[in-house]
């Protein structure tokens, strides 16, 4: 999977908009892409059922490269979920 071409944080509409080389683009609520953070701890919490909903008005505060994904920041301090373009593109599905 290769890096998207652009990748644009709409605060204000609390999206993520990524845009794929193919020409496809998907737009991303900062809570769902919250609720879905691939990291280990939240990770376990969904496997173990519990199912953690993000507050509507968390937002994206830093987008840090990783190369293979992107480090997203929340406003309600997690940033420890590293999400991988494939990863990204099974969240449209």
């Amino acid at each position: 999977m290769s890096a998207p071409t652009a990748i644009r944080n709409q605060r204000d509409a609390h999206l993520l908009l990524v845009q794929w080389a193919d020409g496809r683009s998907h737009s991303f609520s900062h809570a769902r892409l919250r609720a879905a953070c691939p990291c280990s701890s939240c990770r376990a919490g969904r496997l173990a059922g519990r199912i953690d909903l993000a507050s509507s008005d968390v937002q994206i505060t830093a987008i840090n490269s990783q190369g293979y994904g992107v480090q997203l920041v929340f406003s309600d301090g997690h940033e420890r979920g590293i999400y991988p373009w494939s990863y990204l593109q099974g969240l449209t599905a």
